[in-house]
């Protein structure tokens, strides 16, 4: 893949989850509440839950845009998974 399309593909990604983060009462409106975050996560479970998933989304995004997806990896699941090794 190209650098200029891994870089809007990754902006795109990181643009969805930033509008995750701030437009959390339309993301609500369209999922519904979440029961186990409700639950789990007190008052307002939903909204701490969808915006958490929009952090992950946009770091994401961010690692696609900037190449950095496979070092991550590597640093966090390298030792389980086996990412890297011959």
């Amino acid at each position: 893949m190209g650098i200029f399309l891994r870089t809007l593909i990754g902006l795109a990604i990181a643009s969805a989850g930033t509008f995750m983060v701030l437009k959390t009462r339309v993301i609500l409106g369209f999922f519904g509440p979440v029961a186990w975050a409700d639950a789990k996560l007190g008052g307002g479970g939903s909204n701490l839950f969808y915006k958490l998933i929009g952090i992950v989304i946009a770091l994401i995004g961010f690692l696609v845009a900037t190449n950095l997806w496979e070092a991550f990896l590597q640093a966090t699941l390298g030792s389980i998974f086996g990412f890297g090794q011959t």
